[in-house]
């Protein structure tokens, strides 16, 4: 791999041969993965992450997260529902812990769009 971008807390970074050894966040983003050095924007792989722990070592870059769902398995009209229901559930909601599950659905359906719009723009 060329390149890989990563969302953390201080905002995306470039990971590219010879990182420095790094242990970060990851934040609810965008992946996006360079294969190769001359790969055009249009043919990045993009991925939504709902967060977890990165960590670079030895010109190895590990994602641990509960899920990341690469941009072509996203399917826009079916995320748009869901952010729908997760903002009424969040309307509709009585208490700190449904307030807390509700909003962590609208982050994760609004990741997932943005990712699949950002890979539309790009292609």
């Amino acid at each position: 791999m060329y390149e890989v971008q990563l969302p953390t807390p201080d905002g995306q970074i470039g990971v590219f041969l010879n990182h420095m050894p790094l242990v970060s966040l990851a934040v609810p983003g965008l992946i996006a993965v360079r294969r190769n050095q001359r790969d055009t924007n249009a043919k990045l792989e993009y991925y939504a992450t709902d967060g977890g722990v990165i960590e670079i070592l030895d010109n190895t870059v590990r994602v641990l997260a509960d899920e990341a769902v690469h941009a072509d398995e996203i399917h826009e009209e079916s995320t748009k529902k869901a952010l729908i229901a997760a903002e009424q559930a969040y309307a509709d909601a009585k208490d700190r812990v449904s307030l807390d599950k509700a909003q962590a659905m609208i982050d994760r359906q609004a990741v997932r769009l943005n990712v699949a719009k950002y890979k539309r723009r790009t292609r």
